[in-house]
């Protein structure tokens, strides 16, 4: 199904780690929307499961992200999908909404290895980040000539709301504002 939909969705967050965002160009800007998708998703209803890759050397997820009651699957690998648990923790059939760091290595192995296993992928392009520019645009070039679908976060906060008669509808136009 080409429109995001909010019951059948989830929303994967990659590996946004302290020792790591700091090196990331425009990272603030990729914290930001990341934010944004998850203050729509607990709105939402919408289940996150967030990564972190070897957490003891880049730290935990960013202060800004951190949410207790999610789950977070540790790794050493870089793509996600052969991550104990990983898979686990995704519901079957959701289609998966991806924001993330880096661009070309754990973010572009994670949504590769998803579309192998025939997984509905949506790239969240201003919520993802690189330390290089180049690097982020390679990146999403092959995820979407893999058949991942290329979206920004306001697409997917709209397309999650389905209509401006959502309750949730002013709340969610006050933080792309």
């Amino acid at each position: 199904m080409p429109i995001i939909d909010p019951k059948r969705s989830t929303l994967v967050v990659i590996d946004f780690q302290e020792r790591l965002m700091p090196a990331i160009a425009e990272g603030d800007a990729a914290v930001a929307n990341a934010r944004r998708l998850l203050d729509a998703a607990e709105m939402m209803g919408i289940t996150v499961v967030y990564t972190e890759q070897n957490p003891k050397g880049l730290g935990g997820t960013v202060a800004a992200l951190r949410a207790e009651r999610n789950p977070v699957v540790h790794k050493a690998t870089f793509d996600s999908v052969r991550a104990p648990g990983f898979l686990a923790a995704l519901t079957p059939a959701h289609a998966l909404v991806v924001a993330g760091c880096e661009a070309h290595v754990c973010v572009c192995q994670t949504v590769l290895g998803l579309l192998a296993i025939r997984r509905q992928v949506y790239v969240v392009r201003d919520a993802i980040g690189a330390r290089r520019a180049e690097s982020k645009e390679t990146a999403l070039r092959r995820m979407e000539r893999n058949g991942a679908e290329i979206v920004t976060t306001e697409m997917v906060l709209f397309e999650w709301l389905e209509t401006a008669e959502h309750p949730r509808f002013r709340d969610v136009v006050a933080m792309v504002r």
